[in-house]
């Protein structure tokens, strides 16, 4: 293959899985102070599939073609001018340009150097690429939004998600009490993971199970039987309502000020300070990484409905280099 071209999945239209499709196109090039990292690996998230059909950030990404993927891991091939925390050969993982595009389904993807970090060495590529957008997600709703503090109860929705069992980690190793909602045959690893509680919201509502809660993080959103509202029930006065991915709407906002609480949108942002934390962690074995499935790049469609059924168990990555 020329070293001007490269593998990458393209959509020519918003719709299904099947839009997608493996192509060559132009390698890119580092711009000062970016990378060009050859991946090896990229992580899906419920934000690709969401685009891909038209939603999530495609108002962002503007109207196909364009490649989604931001979650990567692989090795530094080239240095732009300027960059002095990497050099080739260098391993990295990161969330670069989120939301703007990256184009992490591909075999090359460059982005400003401090965007990424050191992958953690006791990881493979293909885990490494499940950590950022999902990691990163909830360290900073938890730690930059919420300041969750030692002592605290803290409620995690959906908490067996690619999101969720980060959150689950990071909140008990911030010294909080953790609740998580998830069906019951999650309940077993997600206290393996620290969770104190669980509650199978299959078979019961979370606000009759919980309560006194500070924090709430929400992965699920209004859109699904009002969780939401419904975590308002949940909440001490002066606690707080992250909602991820959903927003807060003008109901939501007003009712939780009406009841002495708060509600806060939120978007994560690169941040390779804070991946640079969580690969210590990681390295540590403060947090495991769950990956359920791994998916060559030509079964990027396959990878997408598989995420789309909303019932994994970690994350799905997709298997970029050979």
């Amino acid at each position: 293959m020329s070293a001007t071209l490269m593998r990458a999945v393209v959509q020519n239209g918003f719709g299904g899985p099947q839009v997608l499709r493996v192509a060559r196109v132009p390698r890119p090039v580092p711009l000062p102070t970016e990378v060009l990292v050859r991946v090896h690996a990229a992580g899906i998230n419920p934000v690709d599939w969401k685009t891909r059909s038209g939603t999530g950030m495609a108002g962002v990404l503007g109207e196909p073609p364009f490649i989604l993927g931001w979650d990567v891991s692989g090795v530094v091939e080239e240095t732009g001018f300027g960059v002095t925390t990497f050099e080739p050969g260098d391993e990295v993982f990161g969330m670069p340009w989120f939301p703007r595009a990256v184009g992490g389904y591909a075999e090359y993807v460059t982005a400003p150097a401090r965007q990424f970090a050191r992958k953690p060495a006791r990881l493979t590529h293909e885990q490494a690429a499940a950590v950022p957008l999902a990691a990163l997600t909830a360290w900073q709703a938890l730690v930059d939004t919420a300041g969750v503090r030692a002592g605290q109860r803290v409620l995690i929705h959906a908490a067996a998600g690619g999101v969720g069992h980060f959150a689950v980690q990071f909140a008990k190793h911030l010294g909080a009490y953790v609740i998580g909602t998830a069906s019951s045959g999650r309940h077993d690893w997600l206290t393996g993971l620290g969770a104190d509680e669980l509650v199978d919201y299959t078979a019961v509502r979370f606000e009759d199970a919980a309560r006194d809660v500070d924090v709430v993080i929400d992965l699920v959103g209004d859109g699904h039987d009002r969780t939401s509202t419904r975590s308002l029930d949940v909440l001490r006065p002066g606690g707080l309502l992250v909602a991820i991915p959903a927003g807060v709407s003008a109901e939501l906002a007003e009712a939780a000020r009406s009841r002495g609480m708060r509600a806060s949108a939120f978007l994560v942002e690169p941040d390779g300070a804070a991946l640079t934390r969580i690969a210590e962690l990681v390295d540590a074995g403060e947090v495991a990484v769950e990956v359920e499935e791994v998916f060559a790049l030509e079964q990027v469609a396959r990878a997408h409905a598989r995420g789309e059924t909303d019932r994994t168990r970690g994350k799905l990555v997709l298997r970029v280099a050979s």
